[in-house]
């Protein structure tokens, strides 16, 4: 069902008495690799069903960006100026961001974009003192731009695509303002499950996906479904981040209205499918069911736990 507090916040903010809170900045990235036919797979992550919000679902390593992420890092790919432009803010946050986007990776799935230059990955990092590290940088114990001096490696920027961009709604308690990002899964490398915050980790195709979805099968929020549909076009890994490059960046954010009968309309722009009613004093539309899921689509938020972990 809906989140309890939903409706009245969304009323205050409608009349004006809720100032929505300013949303943190996050990242999310969508792990690919090629099968032997039928599309790229991507990797899931499902939460914890104890997790105080969307327990069970699935959703892609990401998280919050540590303000540590701004500290310079050794770069390769394209320029601080190119990736500000594609994700149509500043330079600085530009780097923060996807410096968020890579470090979170290494931290929830155990797959590290970067290497010793820019023509090169990292292949095997499975010993000891890499996972001594990834546990150090989930701790907030280490800098991301230290343990890559410490380890002279550089960030490859140029392994990521920019696919989407969702901000939590104005009316939630917690707002994230989340890039989502496509990468290959680098050669050599294998995802691991290390995230404390998810009990099963899986490969499966965008397809194959999005029918657990519509069987009811696998939970999942509005961010999450709807970029998983955008990649069933794409025959490999390589041609959907070919298409990155012409993603449209606009972020999607939840608009509330309400009706005569203090009912709440719930619409995302260009996403119809999302549209929800929260009865009023009325009760609810005719065949409108009153308690959907919200990890079943209606909310359309970016959720993140208290640590800043944002799918």
């Amino acid at each position: 069902m809906f989140p309890a507090s939903w409706p009245d916040r969304i009323r205050a903010l409608t009349s004006g008495e809720l100032v929505p809170a300013v949303p943190r900045r996050a990242a999310t990235v969508l792990l690919l690799r090629d099968t032997d036919g039928g599309g790229p797979a991507v990797h899931l992550l499902r939460r914890r069903a104890s997790m105080a919000f969307a327990g069970g679902a699935y959703a892609y390593p990401g998280g919050g960006v540590d303000p540590r992420d701004e500290r310079p890092v050794g770069w390769a790919g394209p320029s601080l100026d190119a990736w500000a432009a594609a994700l149509g803010t500043t330079s600085a946050v530009a780097q923060a961001v996807v410096c968020a986007a890579v470090r979170e990776t290494f931290e929830e799935s155990g797959v590290l974009l970067a290497g010793p230059d820019a023509e090169t990955v990292v292949a095997d990092i499975t010993g000891a003192d890499w996972e001594a590290d990834r546990a150090a940088l989930a701790a907030h114990d280490l800098a991301f731009a230290d343990f890559l001096a410490r380890r002279d490696l550089v960030l490859r920027s140029d392994l990521l695509g920019p696919w989407a961009r969702w901000i939590t709604p104005e009316f939630e308690e917690r707002r994230y303002d989340t890039w989502f990002f496509l990468a290959t899964l680098p050669a050599g490398q294998r995802t691991r499950d290390v995230s404390g915050e998810a009990d099963h980790t899986v490969w499966l195709r965008p397809a194959e996906a999005a029918a657990g979805y519509d069987r009811g099968e696998m939970s999942m929020l509005p961010p999450t479904i709807t970029t998983l549909r955008d990649l069933t076009p794409y025959a490999s890994a390589a041609d959907a981040l070919a298409a990155a490059a012409h993603r449209d960046l606009t972020p999607v954010l939840a608009r509330a209205a309400l009706d005569a009968d203090g009912g709440v309309v719930l619409t995302w722009p260009g996403h119809d499918e999302f549209t929800r009613f929260i009865p009023g004093s009325a009760g609810r539309l005719p065949g409108q069911d009153p308690d959907p899921d919200p990890a079943q689509g209606p909310d359309g938020a970016t959720h993140a736990e208290p640590n800043g972990d944002a799918r």
